[in-house]
């Protein structure tokens, strides 16, 4: 790996928060150069960053600014559209122009394939409004082609100062490299697998687009590379050896992960594997949503991963006993969902008035076989009776019994003393 590394510059309040993020950083993290899009740093020292994509027609202003900014308010800090035809990127500065009236400063990133060059050509206040460009180089072009489109694109990003993701996919991936390292294979005295053959051609065709693009004059810290699969282990591989042949910042995600708890437990199996190991500087969790619901489910899974690892916080989190034959009243459950919704949906007011409010901790527990003692462990915890049990359920403030609550109201009254304490325990901002 090179020992070449940039840091991009900070603001103080950004470096606080970086200061504390490193302090508790449980594992040495891979060094990478650090990048900037818009207002937000991936790589070198900074968080980790969660992004998410719309689905929606970017042509559709209005239905893609919501979307966004329903995004950005779960917590994606970057948000990639589609800018596939010229109604699309046309779109792109109204989109951008309708989220900075509403408070919404996101960077969007432009996802182009085949004919982004010429989009951007075309549409400069497009080209301007983006934060940064995503290009895959197994589908910029074919032929001769492929290389100056490639080198326009590039020359765009140099025109208008934005930084590129180099994103590789298994899904298409440059044929002819493929068929040339395949070659080279074959004359190997102890051939590889096939899996390891397509494993190498997804990481060349990254790297040598980036080394393209630095030949092109596109500085390293405006470069940030991914190489995604659809299978857990081959994404582990993959980035492993990605991350060991060079130090630009890694997009992290499992590409088509799917759908409900299968693609959230594969994207987790795989990234957190990476995540442990120090690698990856901003990831997406792919998944399809279910017919008619909301596209920041995935926002939440990538903020959850993260926090659950200790890597960042986000919001305040509620542990939950699972239940059992004790607890089979549905109250406990009804109350730890009623406190979970009620702190994210608090987190935009609570961030913005209180300092490591997202550090909070939180309890409910169903009985009083475990209840007591997790609940002495968190900020705030309340052990509800089991069954049978005396209808009493002390809550817990910094380790110390602080009441009991009793009759019909105890979730109203339980949600009032986490609010009691988060202004009084967290500092205002000045």
């Amino acid at each position: 790996m090179s020992n070449h590394w940039c840091m991009a510059t900070r603001f103080p309040s950004e470096l606080a928060a970086i200061d504390r993020m490193s302090a508790s950083f449980p594992f040495p993290r891979r060094r990478s150069i650090g990048v900037r899009i818009g207002n937000v740093h991936v790589g070198g020292d900074a968080p980790i960053a969660v992004q998410s994509m719309t689905n929606t027609d970017t042509a559709d202003v209005a239905a893609t600014a919501k979307q966004v900014a329903e995004l950005a308010r779960a917590g994606s800090e970057l948000v990639r559209i589609t800018v596939n035809t010229l109604d699309a990127a046309r779109a792109v500065p109204r989109i951008r122009e309708k989220l900075d009236m509403m408070g919404v400063g996101v960077p969007l990133i432009g996802d182009f394939h085949y004919n982004g060059h010429q989009l951007l050509q075309d549409v400069p206040a497009a080209a301007q409004a983006l934060a940064k460009y995503r290009i895959n180089p197994g589908n910029v072009g074919f032929g001769k082609k492929r290389d100056t489109q490639f080198a326009s694109i590039v020359e765009l990003a140099l025109k208008y100062e934005k930084p590129v993701r180099i994103g590789a996919n298994w899904g298409s991936l440059d044929q002819s490299l493929l068929a040339s390292l395949m070659d080279e294979n074959r004359a190997r005295s102890e051939p590889w697998d096939a899996a390891h053959v397509a494993r190498e051609a997804l990481i060349r065709s990254a790297l040598d687009s980036s080394a393209r693009a630095e030949e092109l004059g596109l500085p390293r810290d405006r470069i940030i590379l991914s190489c995604k699969v659809s299978g857990v282990q081959e994404l582990i591989a993959v980035y492993r050896d990605l991350a060991a042949r060079c130090d630009y910042a890694l997009h992290l995600g499992l590409t088509e992960a799917g759908m409900g708890s299968k693609g959230i437990v594969a994207s987790s199996a795989a990234l957190a594997v990476l995540l442990q190991e120090g690698i990856g500087d901003t990831i997406r969790i792919s998944l399809t949503p279910e017919p008619g619901q909301s596209r920041t489910q995935e926002v939440i899974v990538a903020q959850e991963l993260l926090q659950t690892m200790g890597l960042r916080a986000f919001t305040p989190l509620v542990t939950a006993c699972p239940g059992c034959g004790r607890t089979t009243s549905s109250f406990f459950q009804e109350l730890a969902q009623t406190v979970q919704r009620h702190v994210r949906a608090k987190m935009p007011e609570w961030r913005m008035k209180y300092d490591g409010v997202e550090n909070l901790t939180l309890a409910v527990m169903g009985c009083v076989v475990n209840g007591p003692g997790e609940s002495r462990h968190a900020d705030i915890g309340i052990s509800l009776p089991g069954t049978g049990e005396a209808p009493a359920a002390p809550v817990f403030i910094d380790g110390k019994k602080a009441i009991t609550l009793r009759g019909e109201n105890i979730a109203q009254e339980f949600v009032g003393i986490v609010e009691d304490y988060v202004a009084k325990k967290y500092a205002a901002r000045g």
